[in-house]
């Protein structure tokens, strides 16, 4: 199982990591960042495969992906 970490307070909400997530469970979050954006979470990390598509599509780089 791989572990993702998402900076919160970095992350814009542009949702690019959503739709490149295969396995569906990265989502945009109902809370504001202090930004004012709603930033992304993983809902299921037992889910995850690592493949850090994710992480690869962030254009901030506020996704790290762990094995």
């Amino acid at each position: 199982m791989a572990k993702v970490t998402f900076d919160k307070n970095r992350c814009k909400g542009c949702a690019l990591c959503v739709g490149a997530c295969p396995k569906g469970i990265v989502a945009l979050a109902d809370e504001i960042n202090q930004k004012g954006y709603h930033p992304a979470i993983v809902t299921d990390e037992e889910k995850c495969i690592g493949c850090a598509f994710c992480a690869t599509m962030c254009p901030d780089c506020v996704i790290t992906v762990e094995k």
